[in-house]
């Protein structure tokens, strides 16, 4: 119910207050920091490669946000050779061990895939990811929660953010808060002013996620990749019937299978080149770009996202076909889930079954007053143009 009331509210732009999302059970430690696969170094004169990396949601229903966090993971520094003390990494934690997870300690990203979760260093977990955080991170403030890590960049250095969760017009979703354009804005300028970075690029799956960044300036070094523009919503993708959840994102699928084609590589191809491809391979969502359209534009991808560690070329940990999998528009991911979980629990037990059925019902409706609001906001936007 929350969610609904959420994407209600973030409709009509109230952008001054949070919205309660469900927090989600236990937390338990992460595992895995090895120190052999941190002993490459980035060249100083060259600059550092950082990212930070965010899964934004929590519940078990929103597996897949933090399966596209744990795949990239990998990507960066297991195939990618960007050193684990330069990613930051942000999600709840709640999937791996969750009761209703018949692989326990393990995340999948792919039907049949293969653990990305052992080895995940996660910074920051459970009620330490919230949007405050997250901003500060950014701006390389001190932080006392977590691991602590904060981004160090300087004006050599090239920064990679990729944010995975649910969005709104004018809004990217946490656990228990919401990021609002206002604020991300001001904290992008002050570092564009403080020069703590020369170039920074991000890739953004979410709902409406191009109305984080529409009005961004071509002049500040940054460009953005969404997974959406600023009406519509991203899609899930790959159902996995025995863990009876989405694993993945259409678009962020896309962007990491075309990277992992072209590993060990990466210079072959510009982000450009990226863009026009994923651009083309996501049919479910408009995938848009934002900000710096010219410099960055022809950077290649190994930029922002590394060199390979080896000549020879890895295999995809996951490679995915998305048109031949099940899909779905992120709005209708929590109903699905609790369609399918009713109808396992019809013939016993009668009494959550019915609560399940009240539960659908009432999103339903609200989903209708969700798409009422649309159409209003899409009347007025086309009325204005006129």
């Amino acid at each position: 119910k929350q969610w609904y009331q959420r994407r209600v509210r973030g409709l009509h732009f109230l952008a001054m207050f949070a919205i309660p999302l469900i927090i989600a059970s236990v937390l338990l430690t992460v595992r895995g920091y090895h120190l052999a696969e941190d002993s490459l170094r980035q060249s100083e004169s060259e600059g550092k490669i950082w990212a930070v990396i965010v899964a934004g949601s929590s519940n078990w229903w929103n597996y897949r946000h933090q399966s596209d966090v744990c795949h990239l993971y990998h990507l960066l520094t297991k195939q990618h050779g960007i050193p684990r003390k330069n990613v930051i990494t942000m999600m709840y934690n709640d999937i791996a061990f969750n009761e209703e997870n018949p692989r326990q300690g393990e995340i999948i990203n792919a039907v049949h895939g293969k653990d990305v979760y052992e080895g995940v260093m996660i910074d920051y977990m459970g009620s330490d990811v919230t949007p405050q955080n997250f901003l500060d991170i950014l701006s390389g403030k001190s932080l006392n929660v977590g691991s602590g890590k904060t981004l160090k960049s300087g004006p050599k250095d090239t920064v990679l953010v990729n944010f995975v969760d649910h969005g709104a017009p004018g809004i990217l979703g946490f656990p228990n808060d919401e990021l609002h354009l206002a604020n991300l804005t001001l904290v992008l300028e002050q570092m564009f002013n403080n020069n703590r970075y020369k170039q920074m690029f991000w890739y953004v799956e979410a709902c409406y996620s191009g109305s984080m960044f529409k009005n961004l300036s071509s002049s500040m070094n940054i460009t953005v990749h969404t997974a959406a523009n600023e009406e519509e919503s991203s899609y899930a993708c790959f159902y996995d019937n025995e863990i009876g959840v989405y694993l993945g994102d259409c678009w962020s699928t896309n962007w990491m299978n075309n990277t992992e084609q072209f590993l060990p590589n990466l210079a072959q191809e510009t982000i450009e080149q990226q863009y026009q491809i994923v651009k083309n391979e996501t049919v479910f969502s408009h995938a848009s770009i934002y900000g710096d359209l010219v410099y960055i534009f022809k950077e290649p991808i190994s930029t922002f996202l590394g060199h390979s560690r080896s000549e020879t070329k890895p295999k995809p940990a996951s490679r995915r076909n998305i048109s031949s999998r099940r899909t779905a528009a992120t709005p209708d991911v929590m109903l699905e889930h609790l369609k399918e979980k009713m109808s396992r629990l019809v013939a016993v037990n009668s009494v959550e079954a019915e609560r399940l059925d009240k539960e659908i019902r009432y999103h339903i409706q609200t989903e209708g007053k969700v798409q009422e609001i649309l159409g209003e906001i899409s009347d007025q936007v086309t009325a204005s143009r006129s």
